[in-house]
């Protein structure tokens, strides 16, 4: 829940928000790495359409969203970066990494562990790169699923 909201407050000029509260469900019904990230995902879209409709509606003047943010897990297994692990792949992880990351490159969370042996930095930029191709892939399915709704 909080790695949720902070992942969203990231993105949220909470000064043109005013006094207001949103509240996002999300269920986590299987609370592994890809499970949470993709409920930030959604969470932002949910996030994107009660501000559209509190501006809308007229009872906030200027929207308060700054950017997209979008979450996704990655790691290595058998010496290659994989995006989005499924659970063999990652029961057998060299390492494991989840990261929020913001539309324009910035990174609002990054958390990565070695399973076995260590990796060098270069092998936690390897993941970084490959969560950003990912992220990519889902700030378009968000501005799809907003324009969609």
């Amino acid at each position: 829940q909080r790695l949720i909201g902070r992942s969203l407050r990231a993105v949220c000029d909470m000064k043109k928000l005013g006094e207001r509260q949103i509240t996002l469900d999300c269920d986590v019904i299987q609370a592994d790495g890809g499970t949470r990230t993709a409920s930030i995902s959604g969470a932002w879209v949910a996030l994107r359409l009660a501000v559209s409709k509190l501006m809308a509606e007229g009872l906030i003047e200027e929207d308060p969203i700054t950017a997209k943010v979008a979450a996704i897990s990655c790691g290595i297994y058998e010496g290659t970066p994989v995006l989005d692990l499924d659970y063999p792949e990652d029961s057998n992880a060299e390492a494991d990494a989840n990261f929020v990351l913001i539309e324009g490159g910035l990174i609002a969370e990054a958390q990565a562990t070695a399973e076995g042996a260590p990796y060098d930095e270069e092998g936690m930029l390897r993941l970084l790169r490959l969560a950003r191709i990912g992220c990519d892939r889902i700030f378009a399915a968000q501005e799809k699923a907003v324009r969609e709704a």
